[in-house]
């Protein structure tokens, strides 16, 4: 985007028509997005002066505006630049613009670590923060008033939730929309031949010169030469226009070209395999139909099909698994629990930033288990960072504070903050103060009930409760019957610190030498209630001498051995106990392993680097997609009977053993983003069907490339699977772009559990690296399951 100051000086004519064509597209774009006169909008398009702010001394006022799309905000200095000089804006490394799709929230206040940090307590009122998806460091800003920041903060929150409200087919028309608007260059409200070729590669697709002339031809009908108002319009029906929905529609669309109540169900119940009433039909015409006068006939057009067939309750993922459906009254062992690794890193475990954006990151994914490496601070504040590294700091206080403010805005159910001890005693009793007085009664620091539990309380029990794992001076038991238990080896030293062969012997030795000195406070050690770490000594004794509260953790290595040689042994170690598993100490890029083998060795616990994108965390949100996104999944029941003889491995007989048959009709794809920026770059894409589970399960094929065409690819191309241990399967969902001369490049991905599946024709959403929505993007596929023969 080029510099509004770089622009030549305009005579008052042009001026005129300039600012009568930003109204006018102003004018289309609220109205795509349903916010026509909105005085919110019209706050943002007007603008105004913020105080940016990177540390105590950087404070600078910067000029901010929604441009014309109602989609972008842009970002302006105020300094006066001579013409030789390249502004702020334009400087590579300082983005003069940002799409309202890469805001994850807007909060009010000194939320933010920026703010905390490098503001005074009497600007609260005017800060705000706008925190962004990925790895994008927040927008920390000030502004000259009170009413000011919360007028900047509602209206930033409504224009983003109304973007994020839009169905499928309005996010299409906005974005293409707004790739017209790219696509012509002059201003003027028309298509020529050669902006025609641009905007098709804006939209990521790419023609021959001779069909783009027949679609201009086609449309040009006042024979102008170029294209305007109703003619654009056409072309657009023309380019969206998708055969595979036509087909469909007209199989079922017996009634005089439209579908009648009649008709859908029978639909629903061949194509779909749903059951399907009348009355249902009736409902989706009724909240589909776009017109009118259909609608009153109770008749579905194509249009309103298709946009019934892009609505979340007609998509891939079982809609009854959106919400929280699993029994939440089990034991807390009997659930595998979204869980993170060195959880305050937003990069590398090296030299990596430490940030409490971090744990509101991973809290807001569902994440139920953080961990909190804490080390001794000055002035008496334990810091948490990554030890022996050049990672940075952050107090540890501020971290409780953020976990306690975020950690149940996406799910109800308890987080569990696993400590890293390294302090001295002093400033455990500080780390316990700390918990104490900001998590209040959220924390568990005695049983449930009172008395000497047998058992694990439920999550359902747990809601809104904060879990302490550490050490413990001695077993639960004795706070209730002293003489039953002496006291434990007080050395606060974690379980995962030792036997760490990853590591340099220098190190070690350093690490020892500390360790000695280490001891636990007792105000440290009463907190920890359910999650006791000890140290793990094989299976046998963990059977004979530890209590159902005493957890181990396992690095990657280890855990993985004993998932492929010991397997059930594995399952039933975490019939009655919890297991933690962890990514081994070489992972120095915060890089992850695959979490599948652990979760069918029944491993609760299993800590992945959350500031990591990789196929491995897609995996992971893919199995916590479900229930609620609570973070917590209910285990298979043949992984919670106590004479369980299931074995991922080797897979005997027994009620685990239900062999589907999936088939898969990979169909087509809609509006696939640009993997490389560069206006001449189209996507070649391919489509992977991956499944994840039992090594039996383990499966992946795909399809043929498709060149050139990003925007409306077509593959009709048929998978079959074979699935024997369908509740611990995941199936992923994968669009690359081909390159034949290096690795593919990811383009967009969906994974979801195999039984969440939802037959018939469906749309498949899409995940960039981060996780987030592709606004826009889609794969459309045919999903049949059969009991194998």
């Amino acid at each position: 985007m080029s510099c509004l100051r770089a622009q030549p000086k305009l005579s008052s004519s042009e001026e005129k028509l300039r600012s009568a064509r930003r109204l006018k597209t102003i004018q289309m774009s609220a109205k795509l997005l349903g916010m026509e006169g909105d005085p919110d909008l019209q706050f943002l398009l007007q603008g105004g002066d913020l105080l940016k702010v990177l540390s105590p001394s950087w404070k600078k006022t910067r000029y901010f505006r929604l441009m014309e799309d109602c989609k972008t905000m842009w970002r302006e200095s105020k300094k006066t630049f001579k013409e030789s000089q390249t502004c702020e804006c334009c400087s590579p490394s300082f983005p003069p613009a940002f799409s309202i799709d890469d805001i994850s929230a807007v909060r009010l206040g000194r939320q933010s670590e920026g703010l905390k940090k490098n503001t005074e307590d009497h600007v609260e009122g005017r800060c705000f923060s706008i925190m962004f998806k990925g790895r994008r460091k927040n927008l920390d800003l000030i502004a000259s008033s009170e009413e000011e920041a919360k007028q900047w903060v509602n209206s930033l929150q409504k224009v983003v939730s109304n973007i994020n409200n839009l169905n499928s087919q309005q996010k299409t028309e906005h974005w293409i929309f707004s790739c017209l608007r790219k696509a012509d260059k002059n201003k003027d409200g028309k298509m020529s031949r050669s902006e025609l070729q641009d905007f098709l590669r804006l939209i990521n697709a790419d023609v021959d010169d001779d069909y783009a002339e027949m679609l201009f031809q086609k449309c040009d009908t006042s024979k102008s030469g170029y294209l305007a108002g109703k003619e654009i319009e056409h072309f657009y029906d023309l380019l969206t226009h998708r055969e595979e929905i036509d087909v469909i529609y007209g199989e079922y669309a017996k009634t005089t070209g439209f579908m009648s109540p009649q008709n859908l169900v029978d639909f629903l119940m061949k194509e779909q395999r749903e059951k399907a009433t009348l009355a249902e039909a009736h409902n989706i015409i009724q909240k589909h139909e776009p017109d009118e006068n259909t609608k009153e006939k109770k008749l579905l057009s194509k249009d309103g099909f298709n946009m019934y067939m892009h609505h979340p309750e007609a998509l891939v993922l079982n809609p009854d698994h959106r919400e929280v459906y699993q029994d939440m009254s089990q034991p807390l062992n009997n659930y595998f629990i979204s869980s993170s690794h060195n959880t305050y890193l937003m990069e590398d475990q090296l030299k990596g930033p430490s940030s409490t954006e971090a744990y509101v990151r991973a809290l807001l994914k569902g994440c139920r288990c953080v961990e909190l490496d804490v080390w001794d601070g000055s002035d008496n504040e334990p810091e948490i960072y990554h030890g022996y590294t050049l990672t940075s700091k952050i107090l540890f206080k501020d971290a409780i504070k953020a976990i306690k403010e975020f950690a149940f805005k996406t799910s109800d159910y308890p987080v569990i903050l696993s400590l890293e001890n390294h302090c001295s005693v002093e400033q455990q009793e500080v780390m316990a103060h700390h918990m104490s007085s900001i998590l209040g009664s959220a924390l568990v620091t005695s049983p449930l009930g009172g008395g000497m539990p047998t058992g694990f309380p439920s999550p359902e029990e747990l809601k809104g409760k904060f879990l302490i794992k550490g050490k413990r001076l001695n077993k639960l038991e004795a706070s209730f019957a002293p003489e039953a238990a002496a006291a434990d080896d007080p050395d606060v030293t974690e379980e995962e610190d030792s036997n760490n062969e990853d590591e340099d012997e220098q190190k070690e030795e350093e690490k020892r030498k500390v360790k000695k000195k280490l001891k636990l406070a007792k105000e440290l050690s009463d907190m920890v209630i359910y999650c006791k770490s000890v140290h793990f000594n094989g299976f046998e004794d963990a059977r004979r001498n530890l209590s159902f509260y005493e957890m181990s953790s396992f690095k990657e290595g280890k855990a993985m051995t004993l998932a492929e040689e010991s397997a059930n042994s594995y399952i039933r170690h975490n019939l009655d106990k919890l297991s933690r598993i962890y990514p081994a100490g070489t992972r120095t890029d915060s890089s992850n392993y695959n979490p599948v083998p652990l979760w069918n060795a029944g491993c609760q616990i299993v800590a992945l680097n959350f500031q990591t994108t990789c196929t491995d965390m897609d995996v992971n949100q893919g199995r916590f997609l479900v229930n609620g996104k609570s973070g917590y999944i209910l285990k298979p029941a043949y992984m919670r009977e106590v004479a369980t003889e299931f074995d991922p491995i080797t897979l005997t007989r027994g009620d685990w053993l239900k062999h589907k048959t999936l088939h898969v009709m990979v169909v087509s794809a809609q509006q696939l983003p640009k993997v490389n920026k560069k206006k001449s770059s189209i996507v070649d894409p391919l489509v992977k069907v991956q499944v994840y589970g039992v090594p039996a399960d383990v499966a992946e094929k795909e399809t043929s490339v498709v060149g050139n065409n990003g925007f409306n690819p077509a593959w009709n191309e048929n998978f079959q699977f074979d699935v024997y241990v369908p509740e611990l399967a995941l199936v992923r969902f994968t669009i690359e772009d081909h390159d034949s001369t290096s690795d593919n490049e990811f383009v967009g991905q969906y994974t979801l559990p195999f039984n969440s599946l939802k037959m018939g024709y469906r749309h498949v959403p899409l995940l960039n690296k981060n996780g987030d929505l592709l606004p826009s993007a889609r794969l459309f596929v045919h999903i049949m399951v059969l009991d194998a023969e």
